[in-house]
């Protein structure tokens, strides 16, 4: 990696951020906030066009970029993006796939793997390194409440989920014991009213993106470790961990 980002100012760094994953739902909900906060933003994503609007309402503090977490070069791209921004303190991934799969086709499967598990892998340990680099930093990524317990439903999906978590606990760990001054905050909502959710099941307990990005931006500023959104899902959760392997493959979800 190159050393230029050790000729910037870091105070010039404390309020700038990439958002991989900013074309909709809760990346985009949340890039609005950090933008009305001053923030000076990256935003990426497959599609261009609604980074482009993003862009529109703040055109001296977005910088856009296309990035596919899926392809190889997607981490080489991240770490141009960071030098165009000129450093970044906060990296968010807000990029993720999802479906249900009651009769595991084949497709759907890898296609949540190589996103959620391949791909997040990809965009994380680059942020990681950068910032190992770099001194310091913050790395943030939305997982899910999916990653309790596998999910029969939805099985890569929940096991992804699962990985995301580990992976971020685990990075955690990894830079305390280097020393090294990374903050780590794993979101992890319950149902939220986005595109993700585009098929005809009906999902309880739905919330707001809106919603979800204010306590996500509180979240991020209170350098929590973990966070379950919303309260009525940190009790879900927390009694869905008790519920025993022998009865949990016998509930009909």
């Amino acid at each position: 990696m190159a050393s230029w980002y050790k000729n910037v100012d870091p105070i010039e760094m404390e309020k700038k951020a990439i958002i991989v994953g900013a074309s909709s739902g809760i990346g985009r909900e949340l890039a609005l906030l950090l933008l009305a906060d001053g923030w000076h933003l990256g935003v990426a994503a497959r599609r261009e066009s609604p980074l482009l609007e993003l862009q529109a309402m703040a055109p001296e503090r977005v910088e856009v970029m296309t990035i596919d977490v899926t392809k190889s070069d997607a981490g080489e791209r991240l770490l141009q993006f960071i030098q165009r921004i000129g450093g970044i303190y906060l990296y968010f991934h807000a990029s993720g796939i999802g479906k249900q799969n009651r009769t595991l086709e084949e497709d759907i499967e890898l296609r949540t793997v190589e996103t959620n598990a391949v791909g997040f892998t990809r965009m994380i340990g680059t942020a990681y390194r950068y910032f190992a680099q770099r001194g310091e930093g913050h790395i943030a990524a939305i997982t899910s409440i999916a990653g309790t317990k596998g999910l029969g439903p939805a099985p890569s999906y929940s096991a992804t989920k699962a990985l995301q978590a580990t992976y971020l606990e685990a990075l955690e760990q990894q830079a305390h014991q280097r020393g090294l001054n990374i903050c780590f905050t794993d979101i992890r909502p319950g149902f939220v009213d986005t595109a993700l959710l585009n098929d005809s099941f009906h999902y309880p307990m739905l919330m707001r993106p809106e919603a979800v990005a204010r306590d996500i931006v509180r979240s991020i500023n209170r350098k929590r470790h973990v966070r379950i959104i919303d309260f009525r899902y940190r009790i879900l959760t927390f009694f869905w961990r008790l519920i025993p392997r022998c009865i949990w493959r016998r509930m009909k979800l």
